[in-house]
């Protein structure tokens, strides 16, 4: 799984999809979706999919893959490997979305949450998965929300499709395993080889990048420049994040600037037109109280009375 180009350019989204295995192409497949990097204040959050055909569902659970929060890195790693080495029946695809998307989006005067966004992701990916020739059957959803609403909002874009979404999927679910794996792996490395745009005077450790990790507290308090915020790396838009801006940042006011006041700045439609009284006396035979922005353009009325 190759994340160079996020890493090069981590204030951008980022898609990487798998070679789509041929019985996939023919045979109904299962389709696995779930995140990595939800809750953290650091880095990116990163969406994962798997898909197989459906008679081959046994041997992806053969495979031992588990829900990613139960496994050590290093077991991660190699389940991660044996995914890959499984490309003949086995596909998978992540979007990783950055930091800096992550906070600006939901700083939008239309505020762009990140249920929302979570929920847009998902169904991009299952769409990336058909539009790329994955003959999709059964799709299985760790669930950010109510579940019931998720699977409704589901089965609406998708009719053809059968929709299963639940708590604790990646635990019930080998496909939701398998892209809880490949979701999860792709963050740490992005997170591990994180390249900061601001230059060398930002250092780490940084480490997990959750609110409560002390290494991560350590990061953001060191950081934190108190009038450009924080590095990249960090989710601004987050409460741990906004706390210390609140705290040690610079305070701006903005004054409202008055316009100056000049005659007819922001003229009334109503001067473009003139009373029916007028109209009458117009096609008497004088056209002077027409308004000159129709003049200017040689317009005439054409109503009769």
């Amino acid at each position: 799984m190759d994340i160079t180009p996020f890493n090069e350019k981590n204030t951008e989204n980022f898609k990487l999809f798998s070679e789509v295995p041929e019985v996939c192409r023919s045979s109904p497949c299962v389709l696995g979706i779930d995140e990595a990097g939800r809750g953290p204040v650091l880095g990116p959050m990163v969406y994962g999919i798997a898909y197989c055909p459906v008679d081959r569902n046994d041997d992806l659970k053969a495979l031992g893959v588990d829900d990613s929060k139960k496994l050590t890195e290093e077991q991660r790693e190699e389940l991660l490997q044996k995914v890959l080495d499984n490309s003949s029946y086995l596909g998978w695809a992540v979007d990783m979305l950055s930091p800096t998307f992550i906070s600006r989006s939901m700083y939008k005067r239309g505020k762009y949450n990140l249920n929302t966004m979570s929920h847009d992701t998902a169904i991009g990916l299952v769409k990336g998965a058909i539009e790329a020739g994955v003959n999709v059957s059964e799709v299985y959803v760790d669930t950010v929300g109510p579940p019931e609403k998720y699977q409704a909002m589901l089965q609406g874009i998708f009719p053809s499709l059968t929709i299963v979404v639940a708590k604790k999927a990646d635990s019930l679910y080998p496909c939701v395993s398998a892209a809880s794996i490949c979701a999860k792996v792709a963050r740490d490395a992005a997170l591990r080889d994180w390249k900061f745009p601001e230059g060398g005077d930002v250092s780490g450790p940084w480490g997990s990048g959750y609110p409560g990790d002390p290494v991560t507290k350590k990061f953001l308090q060191e950081q934190f420049h108190p009038v450009f915020g924080f590095p990249g790396i960090v989710r601004f838009s987050w409460k741990t994040a906004e706390k210390i801006i609140e705290e040690r940042g610079v305070k701006m006011r903005w004054e409202e600037v008055e316009p100056e006041e000049e005659e007819n700045v922001n003229p009334s439609v109503a001067q473009y037109f003139v009373s029916h009284k007028s109209v009458k006396t117009e096609r008497k035979g004088t056209s002077s109280r027409m308004h000159p922005y129709f003049k200017e353009r040689c317009l005439s009325r054409v109503e009769t009375f």
